[in-house]
């Protein structure tokens, strides 16, 4: 069996340190970046963006809907994103929050996490309120090809809270129950398998032992939803600090658009980051 995502992740966040660099050319960026609201503007932030952290972050995330905006020509876009990524040899996550049931997650599957796919990545976000089970194609075929997925479970905006903090029928809250779900997912896996979550930085530590996941977090709210690095190390206490992947995306992007400036910022983020996780 090909090396998990996980085990990947871990050796890359000991190597490079924990910061997961967003690349999120939104209209507002090319905005303040003085390009316009097209396809070449585009273009230019997102390959900005990616030259100025490809040497310091140990994965980027790209936010597929600042691509897709643009139909075709974004894919083709994004498609060149994350070429460059794969020869740099920096992981990528594809942040796309996909997740269907049956076939059209083996669709998915297909266009995320298979190897004759442009759009191949090591690690896609999905959302899991048709049923984890559901996510099953999804999760076989990252198992089998070491790539991995990201589920939503506890998300830093605060719209999210009130049904991720809701209880069933037995008392569990549903991000608990997706984790516990994904922490079984990952059994087959041992010691560390392919299936993360999604935790915000901005949340409280949820009910459910962090250090059981046997998988990586995906962590956003950091920068400008609030969070820190220091608040980053105390919701993960206790829990192995290489598998706590650490996204930041607009406190990088407001240092642009000169590519120095991206690259420093980039630098400071992941040096506090090694500071407060490693």
């Amino acid at each position: 069996m090909a090396e998990t995502f996980g085990e990947r992740l871990r050796e890359r966040i000991l190597d490079a340190g924990p910061l997961c660099a967003g690349i999120d050319p939104s209209a507002a960026v090319l905005h303040d970046w003085g390009r316009p609201d097209s396809v070449e503007g585009l273009e230019y932030a997102a390959r900005q963006l990616f030259d100025a952290v490809s040497d310091v972050a140990a994965a980027v995330k790209p936010q597929v809907a600042f691509f897709e905006r643009f139909g075709s020509a974004g894919y083709r876009v994004l498609e060149r994103v994350l070429a460059d990524a794969r020869e740099a040899g920096v992981l990528i996550v594809a942040d796309a929050k996909r997740g269907d049931i049956g076939s059209t997650n083996d669709g998915y599957a297909r266009a995320w996490l298979d190897d004759a796919s442009p759009l191949a990545s090591d690690a896609l976000t999905v959302h899991p309120y048709v049923g984890v089970g559901a996510l099953a194609p999804l999760v076989s075929a990252a198992t089998q090809s070491g790539r991995g997925l990201f589920v939503l479970a506890g998300t830093s905006n605060p719209e999210g809270r009130t049904l991720q903090t809701s209880r069933d029928a037995e008392n569990e809250t549903v991000e608990a129950r997706v984790m516990r779900e994904v922490a079984e997912l990952n059994e087959a896996s041992a010691p560390f398998g392919s299936v993360g979550v999604v935790l915000g930085a901005t949340r409280q530590r949820p009910p459910f032992d962090l250090a059981r996941l046997g998988g990586p977090y995906l962590v956003p709210g950091v920068g400008a939803q609030g969070a820190g690095p220091e608040d980053v190390a105390r919701l993960f206490a206790g829990v192995e600090r290489a598998s706590v992947l650490v996204n930041v995306s607009r406190a990088l992007t407001d240092a642009g658009p000169e590519k120095m400036a991206l690259r420093d910022r980039a630098r400071r983020w992941r040096d506090d980051l090694v500071s407060a996780l490693l």
